[in-house]
């Protein structure tokens, strides 16, 4: 081979390494490209995806464009009453079995319903609660190590605050005796005779959040240092999560009013409403270190400082307390307004009207909770003191949605 075959050659290598090193940057581009547009799911693995619990509501316009939108229209379908002769239910918590946990607000106890039967059996009453106007037990969830440590964590209203506890479930002790003493992960939550919060409920990062009033006080929303008018992120063990938004505070969004509702996406987003005061009553995306305006804006706002709720009602029309995701809907529980709210979602806005259900059929609707797939678990709310209760008692239903 001459020494002119040899450079050519050479030349040519040269040549064909470059065009591969083209092709391989431009495969990189694309892959991280599809990547970004994956409506906002925070696949990423980065802090930022972890701050957000796996949350990102503010996804791209073409991440949002390539997601499925359901209907503009649904349908709500009462399939049976669960079980009745509640009294002052507020949090439900679905077991591994089926059955499910509810707590009474004003009983401080938590039972557990069979849900093909309908049976009843208390578990025991939580110690320290002290019920007061819209405070008592409240929220429940369960530990997402449920399986190994049998944990149950309650939101309640004590003596002197609220806080969030733990409690061991001991199926093979008597009935009244299965809850173990309460251990206090969290305290310190402003409380009132009104807006207390009280939502709990562990994301798909398994960090715990939950939804706090500002307990009439309204300047507690706008201040930072304040644990009322939030939503807090937490530890399984109460302590500020990794990554939130603020060093080393448990704040994970504020200038709320009172947060009742809590929820996920397909895409792991939160979602979550509360309670307007007069005016407005919001369903929000939920983005962290955001602020969502009370009391200097209820509802939507042109200050471009507030994060603005996806979609409003008159206060007449929702009072929300308990949400759901479920067939690419947020299903908003109303107690005022005594109807199942149906939010189609397009990634983080809606993409058609709410649509109302269940008008005035069974009075105040306080939780709604996904039972998988197009299933919910619907609980009443007649006999919280502002019902009109028939009999004095209140029900779960299941229900059928698309």
């Amino acid at each position: 081979m001459t020494s002119r075959t040899r450079r050519v050659e050479g030349t040519m290598i040269v040549q064909r390494r470059a065009v591969a090193a083209v092709l391989a940057a431009a495969t990189l581009l694309l892959t991280a490209g599809c990547s970004s547009d994956d409506g906002g799911s925070g696949s990423s693995g980065g802090e930022e995806s972890a701050s957000a619990g796996g949350t990102s509501p503010q996804s791209s316009p073409s991440g949002q464009a390539a997601e499925a939108t359901p209907p503009a229209k649904g349908s709500v379908k009462v399939v049976r009453t669960v079980t009745e002769d509640l009294s002052t239910p507020w949090g439900l918590a679905p077991l591994p079995d089926g059955d499910l946990l509810v707590s009474s607000r004003d009983e401080a106890t938590v039972t557990r319903v069979d849900t093909e039967t309908g049976k009843k059996t208390e578990l025991g009453e939580v110690p320290g609660v002290s019920p007061a106007g819209e405070g008592g037990l409240m929220g429940l969830a369960l530990s997402p190590d449920y399986a190994s440590d049998h944990m149950i964590y309650a939101y309640f209203t004590s003596a002197s605050d609220n806080r969030i506890v733990r409690m061991l479930y001991e199926e093979g002790k008597p009935s009244g005796e299965q809850l173990g003493a309460p251990n206090t992960i969290f305290r310190g939550i402003p409380k009132g005779f009104i807006h207390n919060g009280g939502r709990i409920a562990f994301g798909p990062d398994k960090m715990l959040y939950a939804g706090t009033g500002e307990s009439g006080e309204e300047g507690l929303s706008q201040d930072q240092d304040s644990l009322g008018g939030k939503i807090l992120r937490l530890t399984p063990e109460g302590d500020p999560a990794p990554g939130n938004p603020f060093s080393n505070s448990p704040v994970y969004s504020y200038g709320h009013r009172n947060v009742q509702g809590l929820a996920w996406d397909s895409k792991q987003r939160l979602f979550a409403a509360e309670f307007g005061q007069n005016t407005w009553d919001e369903l929000n995306a939920i983005k962290p270190g955001d602020n969502y305006g009370w009391p200097e804006a209820e509802g939507k706002s042109d200050n471009s400082a507030y994060h603005n709720p996806i979609a409003q009602w008159g206060t007449e029309d929702a009072s929300p307390s308990g949400i759901a995701y479920a067939e690419g809907s947020v299903w908003m529980a109303g107690l005022r307004g005594e109807r199942l709210w149906r939010i189609p979602l397009k990634g983080t806005e809606a993409s058609a009207d709410p649509q109302a259900f269940l008008e005035g059929e069974y009075g105040r609707l306080r939780t709604v909770v996904s039972a998988g797939g197009d299933k919910l678990w619907l609980v009443t709310s007649e006999t919280d003191g502002r019902g009109s209760p028939s009999g004095g008692d209140d029900r779960i239903l299941e229900v059928q949605v698309k």
